[in-house]
């Protein structure tokens, strides 16, 4: 028997296999979540092997799972234990479950993968469900091409948990923009728990660099970020090209190479940064809201996260999207362009350093995009918060709970 009094507990799943996307945007829904309710708390699921390098606010904790990395071929591996998949998927379940019987949260969200890695979290939302817990799906903007996404569900046999198991689905995004669903035969029932919230808007915070940023960033400079950099090297490649043949760019840069680079490539990268005088390099900045914040302009990969701070904080930009392993960035930045928020350049792996040239000396001239309306953009957190409020549970509230055993 456990008696809780100590207000709403929200839990957050995110399988974060590779890369920052699904860490950032949990970590942005939980610190707007504990800033507004001072009786809330939350604790992140996570597998990512870098959430120890990112600061959290009071009343917001993680559990770090064993991180696995997906190969090439499409398949998984432990990213740090000499062991076989499926006896690091255990264990990841076993740590799920076992956090979440204890946290007991009032509401658990799960991002972007309906069962969790290969079906990790299955038997944990079950067990939740059957508490009384509120159980949400939350999706990016953009998911992939219908084409891919449908079988891909299909084959995972999600429909089962959006029937039954989850309460609502949460699209970060606006409909008007994209429906990440379509293409899927939704039911009625599971069409009608589908809500957009609006982007999940950034701030550039009062937490400066944790780097002795070069003196470039006493100026305008451009920012280039590859977000996480497994798959940056076409972005850096092209506009070092750019700089390296052209002297009368408007802007110096500063590129945020990623944490997840490969060593000989960043190596690389930053030899070529060396022999260029307006040209500087970082590998990685937990705070980059405050660099886009600074900068004049910015070029990136197009993210859910690197694009919700370009339209938070005004900024112009050019995207270069990744088409592999999905198409989610071109889809988001192809629409964004088209709505005049940014500027699209089509990675053709040619990398022609006049082209990207051209784009840097046009950015100037692009429209900011609060130039264009579109009401609802940034509501994406106001909205977490209302969706929120029916399950929160009062901190005089003492309630008990029958411990399950599984």
């Amino acid at each position: 028997m456990v008696s809780r009094s100590d207000g709403t507990r929200v839990l957050i799943y995110s399988h974060d296999t590779f890369g920052l996307g699904h860490l950032r945007r949990c970590r942005t829904i939980a610190h707007a979540l504990v800033e507004r309710h001072k009786d809330l708390s939350v604790l992140i699921l996570s597998g990512s092997p870098i959430i120890g390098s990112f600061d959290f606010r009071s009343r917001v904790d993680f559990v770090r799972i064993p991180g696995v990395i997906k190969l090439r071929d499409g398949q998984y591996t432990s990213l740090n234990l000499p062991m076989d998949i499926e006896e690091t998927l255990k264990i990841r379940a076993e740590i799920i479950q076992h956090t979440a019987r204890i946290f007991d949260p009032d509401i658990f969200i799960v991002d972007k993968e309906p069962l969790g890695l290969r079906g990790e979290a299955l038997e944990t939302m079950k067990m939740l469900k059957a508490r009384g817990t509120r159980l949400v799906l939350g999706l990016r903007d953009v998911m992939d091409e219908p084409s891919l996404l449908a079988p891909e569900w299909e084959r995972k046999n999600v429909m089962p948990a959006l029937k039954t198991l989850f309460d609502q689905i949460w699209v970060y995004g606006l409909p008007q923009f994209c429906d990440p669903l379509e293409g899927i035969a939704l039911p009625d029932r599971v069409r009608r728990k589908v809500v957009y919230t609006g982007y999940l808007p950034r701030t550039s915070g009062e937490t400066p660099s944790e780097h002795q940023l070069p003196e470039i960033t006493q100026r305008p400079f451009l920012l280039v970020t590859p977000g996480g950099g497994g798959d940056g090297e076409g972005l850096i490649d092209w506009v070092l090209r750019a700089y390296e043949s052209s002297e009368i760019l408007p802007y110096p840069a500063l590129l945020v190479l990623g944490p997840f680079m490969q060593r000989e490539r960043r190596a690389e990268f930053l030899g070529r940064v060396a022999r260029l005088p307006r040209v500087e390099a970082i590998t990685f900045d937990a705070h980059m809201e405050h660099l886009v914040q600074n900068a004049v302009g910015v070029i990136a990969m197009g993210g859910y996260n690197t694009f919700c701070e370009i339209l938070s904080l005004n900024k112009r930009a050019v995207i270069v999207p990744r088409k592999r392993p999905r198409m989610e960035q071109f889809i988001r930045a192809s629409r964004a362009q088209e709505l005049g928020l940014v500027r699209m350049l089509e990675d053709n792996e040619i990398y022609d350093p006049a082209e990207m040239a051209a784009a840097i000396r046009n950015l100037p001239r692009q429209p900011l995009p609060s130039e264009v309306v579109i009401p609802g953009l940034l509501e994406g957190l106001d909205n977490v918060d209302r969706l929120v409020q029916p399950w929160r549970r009062p901190a005089s509230t003492t309630t008990n709970v029958v411990e399950l055993r599984g």
